[in-house]
């Protein structure tokens, strides 16, 4: 763990005032209206706990946990929900706050399962959003930052489950 190399990449500051942003455009947005904002787990919390305090409209929240299955570090891409909303999300105006857009599968896959149970609409938010690495069409309707290539943790994000308590976000060197 020691060996680990790592360099900021996004500042707290510089999150802060990015979601800070995300938060007043979903208000906009969303101006007289309820929306249920479902998290998903575990990267996404430490956003979501920023995101709903700045937000100035009511909301509900819930939460969602997927799993990709496979061998190692490869995932099989068979992806299953292993922790389903609490919430009925018929009729409702729904935004998944999502931590890193890489391929797209897990989020499509999300998505799909959502617009099944037939939500008034369905937005997605991320945090980090890796577009060159799509393996699947998905776009989020709000984003906070859009970044290359790198392995990044902190602010939520972990490797092996070590440094989502960093406020800052980091990028692994090599």
């Amino acid at each position: 763990m020691k060996d680990i190399k790592k360099r900021i990449l996004y500042p707290r500051d510089l999150i802060a005032r990015r979601v800070e942003e995300i938060a007043k455009e979903i208000s906009g947005d969303y101006r007289e209206k309820e929306v249920l904002v479902i998290c998903v787990l575990k990267g996404a919390f430490i956003f979501l706990a920023d995101l709903a305090r700045c937000l100035t409209i009511p909301y509900t929240v819930d939460f969602v946990r997927l799993a990709s299955y496979g061998s190692g570090s490869t995932s099989s891409g068979k992806i299953a929900i292993t922790k389903d909303t609490e919430t009925s999300i018929e009729g409702k105006d729904v935004i998944v706050v999502e931590d890193i857009v890489d391929t797209g599968l897990t989020l499509a896959y999300l998505k799909e399962r959502l617009l099944e149970r037939k939500p008034n609409s369905l937005k997605l938010c991320t945090l980090i959003d890796k577009k060159h690495r799509r393996e699947i069409a998905i776009e989020a309707d709000y984003v906070g930052f859009t970044m290359d290539d790198g392995f990044i943790v902190g602010y939520g994000l972990d490797y092996d489950e070590k440094f989502r308590c960093l406020p800052d976000i980091y990028v692994i060197e090599e």
